[in-house]
């Protein structure tokens, strides 16, 4: 349970940058954003925490701040057209070949 904890914690980790993306744009803030990446982060903050009772903490944070990354990356690719070439998507898989590793060796 721990562990789909962290990789929901993960997902709600995507919801705030794209939050303050949106939040925060050329034509003012928008407050409905804003709050929704506040919320994310609370989320977020409150299943890595739960998920450390039995994760050892730098594995956790790892793994969770490693979803965070890979998810906003597609984000921006998705939602906001940004680079999408050949070497940033194997620099992010390099990112997920470390979460799986972690995951495979964390044991119990």
């Amino acid at each position: 349970m721990d562990w789909i904890a962290l990789f929901i914690a993960g997902v709600f980790e995507w919801g705030w940058p794209v939050g303050l993306k949106l939040g925060w744009t050329d034509q003012g803030s928008h407050v409905g954003w804003i709050a929704f990446a506040i919320v994310c982060m609370a989320v977020s903050g409150g299943l890595l925490l739960y998920a450390q009772r039995t994760i050892p903490m730098g594995t956790a944070y790892a793994v969770w701040t490693g979803i965070g990354a890979v998810g906003t990356f597609v984000l921006g690719i998705l939602l906001f057209a940004e680079s999408a070439t050949l070497l940033r998507w194997f620099f992010v898989g390099l990112i997920v070949i470390g979460i799986l590793g972690l995951k495979l060796s964390a044991g119990r």
